[in-house]
């Protein structure tokens, strides 16, 4: 890119970039392409949430989501509660029978709702996910609310997500809303 765009055109490349890419890009990576700093970048991606563009930020980099992803795809909030060395059987139950995550959201009594934007679709998702909260000694969200936390999860259809509350249900993790 020789010009430097401004502030629309550059948003607008941010959603082109986006459109055209299946795996988040990082902030670190939109800036370079777009010869600006990553806070620059940061910046615009707020901008663009506030005009409601789909942009999720993972700890991959950003995506955008485009809601009801494809044909008759289901979308469901579960209410779960398990311990921290059960986070990764959590993930392999939902990702195994067809689920993506797409987020974290816990109920905080002083701060109100606390969502992250996961997008967990695969086994080596989580395996990565929980690897990196390993080694950095991080711990998750569900402990600040005694392990009671929700997730969105999107499936092909509904029987499909039938089957992960029911799966989800018979290891104890399922609570009622």
């Amino acid at each position: 890119m020789e010009k430097l765009l401004d502030g629309e055109q550059r948003r607008e490349e941010i959603i082109r970039l986006l459109q055209g890419s299946k795996s988040p890009i990082s902030g670190a990576e939109l800036a370079r392409r777009l010869q600006v700093s990553r806070q620059v970048i940061v910046q615009d991606v707020a901008l663009l949430r506030a005009v409601n563009k789909n942009i999720l930020s993972t700890n991959k980099g950003y995506l955008l989501f485009e809601p009801g992803g494809g044909a008759g795809e289901c979308k469901k909030t579960v209410c779960v509660r398990h311990t921290t060395e059960q986070v990764l059987d959590e993930f392999y139950t939902i990702v195994d029978l067809g689920g993506k995550i797409l987020d974290v959201v816990v109920e905080h009594e002083l701060y109100g709702q606390i969502a992250v934007d996961l997008i967990i679709a695969s086994r080596q998702d989580a395996e990565e996910f929980y690897q990196r909260m390993r080694s950095n000694g991080a711990k998750p969200l569900k402990e600040l609310t005694e392990d009671v936390h929700y997730h969105t999860i999107t499936a092909r259809d509904a029987v499909a997500i039938e089957r992960i509350e029911r799966a989800l249900e018979k290891k104890g993790y399922l609570l009622e809303g």
